[in-house]
């Protein structure tokens, strides 16, 4: 179990403990527990799981928020996966309050007013009464919010049964590591819409080569966070774990390898052209191999590389496996030398402890350098973002002046950039005066409030905000949150155009709650020659590891190591930031 697991269950204890009506003081000690425990840099189960419980509780304690009693709740969860608290008070309604807690724009104080009112607890129930006109009669409600609430439904309804590619990557990879610990000779691989790297998953294919079938089913049906077996064969199973996701482990020959591997891979339409050009050839393709048509014969089917090859086409990679125009670009040998993740060289979106991030500036930086990284820059928010303790002009100043004094204290060469992440206003223009914009390396613009504007309007504050000659980079330019908020609308076409004119660079943000742009529109930003950075929006140490997610939406979109400005080297990516 990961601390972002174990933060869920204790936040959700708050929320229930909170539309229950129960102690103030109960409720912030789990909430403030489960945030400190999120963003902890060393895994608790880890720490629990040590044998010296004297030591290990020590350890737990130095967590902030995290008492003797909160210890006891730390194992607990660890072992069982839940909170005898949490079970008590959901005996208190029914178990699809749990889904309520999901739809953006509830949260436990309206579910709490709502289930007080008319005693619904689920999200069908509380879209009946959006629909009639029920919720806004409640206090500090009103029509908009009802109308935002059937939208938000309305989300949560589109994704509900998918996960984001963290919490599927995480996923697979336990129960990956989970099956080679029964036999150290298996070779166990991650396939499917995650290989791809699909922002969001909607099951997970794990292929398992050599072992015996039976005995390794055996081990599977063990596995400690599965919740129902679906269905089993001789030589696959498939199960339901944690969060009730879906995983298929298919069992194979090790000549079929490569096969089920390109089989399992590629988009449904990529596995259809694939195999028409195959049945044009004069060969049968499926998961089993790829087979001459006059006698059956196998003609490839060890290595993906060797089916690409013998229909005479360089190897695709899994992210390029959609159909949209990579099977004629392999076979005329003009495929993109896609981005690796090793080529950034800097992360240039990042918070402290100065407004919402959970680190202080040098901490961030060392651990950037750690990572390999050359350069950081430091962008906390502006003034508009008042509850995250947004910076006016005045401590922007201050804070550029902090940030080069610890610049000095990190290794000869490691940079640190000076930045914000300034609000677009309503209206188009940046949350800082000039005066201030001109004293930064790096800004970046981004929207965080009115996200409800018409098309046209949200078009022209976006338009007006291009005009601004200070700013250098677009953050999450379409401001979506995966599986929980849909991208606010606008002409992405014109602003892409007055992006290009005007040499400013779009951001893809990696944090796997947005991954934004998405692939479509990074590719469209390619084929205009604008630059792109992939940004990480760390909050905190760890989250400078999701760079790789970014990387994965930049290769999806076909991205090379040439269009990612964040490549270069420190000196000259502040000059190629700034080059108009």
């Amino acid at each position: 179990m990961e601390n972002k697991d174990i933060a869920r269950i204790l936040s959700q204890t708050g929320d229930l403990l909170e539309i229950a009506g129960e102690d103030g003081f109960r409720i912030r000690s789990y909430r403030n527990a489960a945030q400190s425990v999120e963003t902890w840099t060393e895994r608790i189960a880890d720490v629990v799981a040590e044998p010296d419980k004297k030591t290990a509780d020590k350890k737990l304690i130095e967590i902030p928020g995290v008492g003797k009693s909160m210890t006891g709740h730390l194992r607990e969860i660890v072992a069982r996966g839940s909170l005898v608290p949490r079970d008590e008070v959901l005996k208190k309604f029914p178990p699809t309050i749990l889904d309520l807690l999901q739809i953006r724009d509830l949260g436990a104080k309206r579910i709490a007013l709502i289930w007080s009112a008319y005693h619904a607890g689920s999200v069908d129930e509380v879209e009946k009464l959006a629909q009639e006109g029920k919720i806004r009669e409640l206090p500090r409600m009103g029509e908009k919010l009802e109308q935002n609430l059937l939208k938000a439904i309305a989300i949560w309804r589109n994704s509900a049964g998918r996960y984001r590619i963290d919490v599927a990557d995480n996923a697979a990879s336990k129960l990956r590591d989970y099956l080679k610990s029964a036999d150290k000779h298996v070779r166990v691989t991650i396939a499917g819409s995650l290989r791809r790297g699909k922002e969001t998953i909607g099951d997970l294919d794990l292929l398992v080569t050599g072992g015996d079938p039976g005995k390794m089913i055996e081990h599977l049906l063990k596995y400690p966070e599965i919740v129902g077996e679906v269905a089993r064969g001789e030589n696959k199973c498939s199960i339901r774990i944690g969060l009730n996701m879906h995983v298929d482990v298919r069992f194979l020959k090790p000549d079929e390898y490569g096969s089920a591997m390109q089989y399992f891979t590629g988009s449904k339409e990529h596995g259809v052209a694939l195999r028409q050009r195959a049945l044009r050839m004069g060969y049968t393709l499926s998961e089993y191999g790829l087979f001459r048509l006059k006698d059956e014969s196998r003609a490839a089917g060890k290595t993906e590389e060797e089916i690409y090859q013998t229909l005479g086409l360089d190897m695709i990679p899994p992210e390029l496996r959609e159909n949209s125009g990579e099977i004629d670009a392999a076979e005329e040998h003009r495929l993109p030398k896609l981005i690796e993740p090793g080529d950034l060289r800097g992360d240039v979106h990042m918070h402290t402890t100065a407004t919402d991030g959970r680190a202080s500036i040098l901490e961030m930086a060392q651990a950037a350098q750690a990572r390999g990284l050359e350069y950081i820059a430091i962008t906390d928010h502006s003034k508009a973002q008042a509850m995250n303790s947004g910076l006016d002009e005045k401590a922007i100043v201050a804070q550029i002046a902090e940030i080069r004094e610890i610049e000095k204290q990190m290794p000869e060469g490691f940079r640190i950039f000076a930045g914000c992440e300034v609000d677009i206003l309503k209206d188009g223009a940046l949350d800082l005066d000039d005066d201030a914009l001109a004293q930064l390396d790096v800004v970046i613009g981004s929207i965080h409030s009115h996200m409800n504007l018409e098309p046209e309007e949200q078009t022209d504050r976006l338009l007006r905000v291009c005009e601004n000659r200070y700013l250098r980079i677009l953050g999450h330019p379409t401001g979506r949150q995966l599986t929980r908020r849909d991208p606010y609308p606008f002409d992405f076409g014109r602003v892409l155009a007055a992006v290009a004119k005007r040499g400013i660079h779009m951001e893809i943000n990696a944090s796997p709650e947005r991954l934004d742009l998405r692939d479509v529109q990074a590719r469209m930003c390619k084929e205009k020659g604008v630059k792109l950075v992939i940004n990480t929006d760390a909050h905190h140490p760890t989250h400078l590891e999701n760079a790789r997610f970014g990387v994965t939406v930049a290769r999806r979109a076909w991205l090379e190591k040439k269009d990612v400005l964040n490549t270069l080297p420190a000196s000259k990516f502040l000059h190629a930031l700034h080059r108009k």
